[in-house]
């Protein structure tokens, strides 16, 4: 990486790759050198994806996580908080699957080893974006792509990871670096009250809403998602 720049590691969300973050790698390369992480696709457990991404990260780094990529972000900040010099959390929670979203998972692990994978589905995506962008072919195609380019071992490793992830909101007054916590208006997936919750519980940190906007914001609304983002790194 370049010295003159803060580093700034991004962690795509589940069944997402870096295209996720393809306008934040354009529009803060000027900020930043930034880099988006792979890992969350080639470890089945939380605890070993933060480590990777930790072995592979320069001592102190910028660190932004969308919902699964949220959750790594949460075990990164407890195995190694003073190498986290900024936070940012997207679309994401604090919070631990229950018992019932577990099972539900282990019933769509089974299901995906059983039979074809097929990434995303058209009902899938109504729960990833918000209504009005789901006739926006060019989006929905590419999110899909995503999806089969993580594949079905990929997608495994990460259910496992996730229904495997600890409570994080006892941890959260423990996280002092400059946090920024953004949610799109209509994201179904992780609303708006799971991202009160983690802004109550990190002591100075920012709350954006993007209006119009589901679970996928830095597609959906890569402009604003990423003027949050240049604001938040300063």
């Amino acid at each position: 990486m370049n010295d003159a720049k803060p580093a700034l590691i991004l962690v795509p969300g589940l069944l997402c790759t870096d295209v996720l973050w393809q306008a934040q790698l354009d529009g803060l390369a000027d900020l930043a050198d930034v880099r988006v992480t792979g890992e969350q696709t080639v470890h089945d457990n939380v605890a070993a994806i933060a480590a990777a991404i930790l072995d592979k990260a320069p001592p102190r780094f910028a660190l932004a996580g969308l919902s699964f990529g949220g959750y790594v972000c949460f075990e990164i900040l407890r195995q190694a908080p003073e190498r986290v010099a900024r936070l940012a959390l997207l679309d994401t929670s604090a919070r631990a699957d229950d018992d019932a979203r577990r099972q539900q998972r282990q019933d769509l692990i089974e299901l995906t080893q059983k039979g074809r994978f097929v990434g995303v589905t058209d009902r899938l995506l109504a729960t990833f974006l918000h209504p009005d962008r789901l006739a926006d072919a060019s989006l929905t195609a590419t999110v899909k792509e995503m999806a089969l380019t993580v594949g079905r071992d990929g997608f495994v490793r990460q259910q496992r990871a996730i229904m495997g992830r600890p409570d994080s909101r006892a941890d959260l007054p423990a996280f002092a670096c400059p946090t920024l916590v953004l949610v799109g208006r209509q994201d179904t997936l992780t609303p708006l009250s799971l991202h009160e919750e983690i802004h109550a519980g990190i002591a100075g940190s920012e709350l954006v809403v993007i209006e119009d906007c589901g679970h996928l914001a830095p597609m959906e609304r890569p402009d604003e998602v990423t003027a949050a983002m240049r604001r938040w790194l300063g």
